[in-house]
């Protein structure tokens, strides 16, 4: 899979796995040299291979940006029905998941597009005492990513053909 040339069917294969887990995971690497993995629900995937997340609640995130920026973003359909129907099939009719390799960037100021993008991934909770603590008006700060790769979660037979 390339990720310039495919970088569409990425973005599709995201916003399936977003319906599905309403996060994906972002492992980065802490002051220790650890890893570490951070669930954000605010990835947005953008033109030529860059996106944000709005940066509310991370912590650790922000801090490896400063020692050491590169991060991999896991996302992995766990649909019901995708998993029952290619058990049954005995194959995938598409990739389980895939991991994007890339770079944390600048934080800044979000735009009114991008607000307006987070109010449409969020609007099926709008009404919901959650979604005002969760996702109120202080949702104000992104950070850029860039990614340079993507690496297909292969499961031998089930994945054979894709």
């Amino acid at each position: 899979m390339d990720i310039s040339k495919d970088w569409d069917k990425i973005r599709g294969h995201f916003r399936i796995c977003f319906k599905a887990n309403f996060h994906v995971a972002i492992a980065s690497v802490d002051a220790e040299n650890n890893p570490t993995v951070t669930p954000i629900g605010s990835l947005f995937l953008g033109e030529n291979q860059a996106g944000f997340y709005f940066e509310k609640y991370p912590s650790k995130l922000p801090k490896a940006a400063n020692m050491n920026n590169k991060i991999c973003v896991l996302a992995v359909n766990s649909g019901r029905w995708f998993w029952i129907k290619s058990l049954l099939s005995g194959k995938f009719k598409s990739y389980p998941g895939l991991k994007l390799y890339g770079q944390l960037g600048e934080s800044r100021q979000a735009t009114q597009n991008e607000l307006h993008r987070l109010q449409r991934r969020m609007r099926m909770s709008k009404g919901m005492k959650g979604h005002t603590y969760l996702w109120g008006n202080d949702m104000d700060r992104v950070r850029l990513v860039t990614f340079s790769r993507v690496e297909k979660i292969n499961l031998k037979n089930m994945t054979k053909g894709l």
